[in-house]
């Protein structure tokens, strides 16, 4: 019988509870300690969810059974906290992104790597069935050969229903940090490694003002880009446009499909990548009707399969399918999207990573492969 990992939870704010929910259909997985700057919040988390210990970022860290830290902390912190627990000797899952600088990103990973200790970093969703159905069938030459996508987010912005937008607006936001790993990461799993990106990017609307509750009224001042878009070359081969903004209104894409990939033999709607599950279609060159592809994989999935996985790939010793090179990749290639606005010349990225394995179709729910 599988060993279980025992997982340490810093950072109990709301998007904790989507992944201590969806962590319960995952056996391998231990939730043992939760910790936040807050102590309140930690105490409220290991209630609400039977977590045996509510502490504190020192004394979870210390704990030496356990193997695995869960950082949900808010972005700026995310590499000093990962810093944290990987030199305490631990594994660590992080909320996307890996940091806000390559410089933190390439420290993370290059102490982690001396520590002899795994990272892994969300967005998971590309392992959802919506995503790795529309893997499979690229991989699998169903539309042919892969020439060009789209890749669209865009909405007027998070002020007029998140109860703390401003952090959405500080260095380190913006709709390329926020929105771009869930749709970077799907792409870099369809395509593979980059290798060359233009931008362009703007401050669309420099101040904004709340309209949420309970902030309504206060004015925020945008410090990042909050309009990016640009174009990514493959060095498989597929050139495509991405545009990431909280700057407009009544966009006219289909949302439930955002990513569009354009073969030779046709063309593939993917479905969101801020979910797991979705639709995907299909149209031949010779087809009248787009026709709706039944996903190979397991449905239902939520946050947490990509920590599950790694949690798996600990296990067994394979590698884990979210990981922090992965990570670092998406992290380069947003930045690479501003360096390039700011310069206007072209970003070619030095990153490599191994594209990571695809599921393997057909396990049931809460299985993952060895």
């Amino acid at each position: 019988m599988t060993r279980n990992v025992r997982v340490g939870l810093i950072g109990c704010g709301a998007i904790s509870g989507a992944y201590l929910s969806a962590a319960r259909g995952f056996p391998i997985l231990e939730i043992v300690a939760a910790a936040d700057i807050n102590p309140d919040a930690a105490q409220i988390k290991a209630q609400e969810f039977g977590i045996p210990r509510a502490c504190s970022v020192d004394e979870l860290l210390a704990d030496r059974s356990i193997e695995l830290v869960l950082n949900l902390t808010v972005p700026k912190v995310h590499a000093p906290v990962t810093l944290r627990a990987v030199e305490a000797g631990k594994h660590v899952y992080c909320e996307k992104p890996l940091a806000v600088s390559r410089e933190d990103g390439r420290t993370v990973l290059a102490i982690a790597a001396a520590k002899g200790v795994r990272v892994g970093c969300a967005p998971d969703t590309f392992l959802g069935a919506g995503l790795q159905t529309a893997r499979k069938l690229i991989d699998d030459g169903a539309v042919g050969r892969p020439v060009a996508f789209t890749a669209l987010m865009m909405c007027r912005g998070h002020e007029h229903w998140h109860p703390n937008p401003e952090f959405y607006y500080e260095s380190g936001g913006g709709p390329m940090f926020d929105m771009g790993p869930y749709y970077l990461t799907a792409l870099l799993h369809f395509f593979g490694p980059i290798k060359r990106i233009t931008g362009a990017a703007s401050i669309a609307i420099p101040e904004r003002t709340i309209t949420s509750q309970p902030k309504s009224g206060k004015r925020i001042k945008v410090e990042t880009p909050d309009h990016v878009c640009g174009t990514i070359e493959f060095a498989s081969g597929p050139v495509g446009t991405i545009i990431q903004t909280f700057a407009t209104h009544h966009p006219t894409y289909d949302a439930n499909q955002p990513i569009t990939v354009y073969g030779t033999e046709g063309t593939l709607k993917a479905p969101d990548p801020n979910h797991f599950d979705g639709p995907v279609h299909i149209r031949l060159a010779n087809e009248p009707e787009w026709r709706q592809t039944p996903p190979a994989f397991a449905t239902g999935y939520g946050r947490s399969v990509g920590l599950a996985d790694m949690a798996v790939a600990l296990r067994s010793g394979r590698k884990h399918r979210a990981g922090g090179e992965v990570a670092f990749a998406v992290l380069d290639a947003m930045q690479g999207f501003l360096d390039s606005s700011a310069s206007g010349r072209a970003h070619q990225p030095r990153v490599t990573f191994e594209r990571p394995a695809p599921l393997r179709a057909g396990l049931p729910f809460g299985v993952l492969d060895a």
